[in-house]
């Protein structure tokens, strides 16, 4: 399947640097257009930032791409030609799409490191977890992960007891342990000092190469800092995309979206 979806539309071949590939994606809901006939382009190891306007679209988008969303049109291609739109939201995470939401959703009884151990064993039941073993790789894994989000030294607090950023790193950590190649991050640093902010973006930048990042975000300090590609919704289209200087520079987006802000 994944190499007759090669082929696309007209003829053209879908390069084989392409990770995620949307063409004319549309959804409504009760008549309003969340969006409208998008396409976005994803290149393996790229950093990606997402900014708008409420009402814009990006949760629709991201919803599309994790199966939660089907559209009324369009194409959904992953990694070479997988077909998205043809498999529920249990397959396409286990192809390698992670996706941290908003509010963290970690289990706060459990310890940092108990966290990412029921996240690399993929439904493990509390008791299970609590009286199995990983074997090396899986330790391993853990140990990287615990390193990369900052969390070593916290490994045996409980979850409940972490500062909001740290419950954040958390949640990238329990991605990150199931090796994704493409990470949706909805808004990961709201709510937190500048200082968990400057840290995420110093997190985010060690990530890149290692994983295709899509950064959902408003804070536009913090899309500055992360230095990446933006890509400009509004009103379920592409407004804008490029560097962040120059779509700041942007007349229109200055008057649908940086101007309010």
């Amino acid at each position: 399947m994944a190499e007759a979806l090669r082929t696309l539309p007209g003829g053209r071949l879908l390069e084989p640097h392409i990770l995620l590939y949307l063409d004319g994606v549309t959804v409504s809901f009760d008549g309003f257009k969340a969006l409208d006939s998008l396409s976005l382009v994803l290149e393996e190891g790229e950093l990606r930032t997402v900014i708008g306007p409420n009402g814009a679209g990006k949760t629709t988008m991201m919803d599309v791409v994790t199966g939660k969303t089907r559209p009324d049109a369009g194409t959904v291609l992953f990694q070479g030609g997988v077909d998205l739109l043809r498999l529920d939201e249990t397959a396409i995470a286990r192809l390698g799409i992670g996706r941290k939401f908003q509010k963290p959703t970690v289990f706060d009884r459990l310890t940092v490191e108990e966290n990412l151990e029921l996240a690399l064993e993929g439904g493990w039941s509390v008791p299970r977890l609590l009286t199995g073993r990983l074997d090396a790789a899986g330790l391993e894994r853990i140990e990287g992960t615990l390193s990369t989000v900052g969390l070593a030294e916290l490994r045996s607090i409980e979850a409940g007891r972490l500062s909001h950023g740290q419950r954040q790193w958390l949640e990238i950590g329990m991605l990150l342990v199931q090796e994704p190649r493409l990470l949706l991050l909805d808004e990961p640093v709201a709510g937190m000092s500048d200082a968990e902010t400057a840290q995420t973006a110093e997190l985010i930048q060690r990530l890149k190469g290692r994983h295709t990042i899509v950064v959902v975000e408003h804070d536009m300090h913090f899309v500055r800092a992360l230095g990446a590609k933006v890509t400009v919704l509004h009103e379920g289209r592409v407004l804008a995309e490029g560097p962040v200087e120059a779509v700041q520079a942007d007349p229109a987006v200055v008057e649908v979206y940086l101007g309010r802000s």
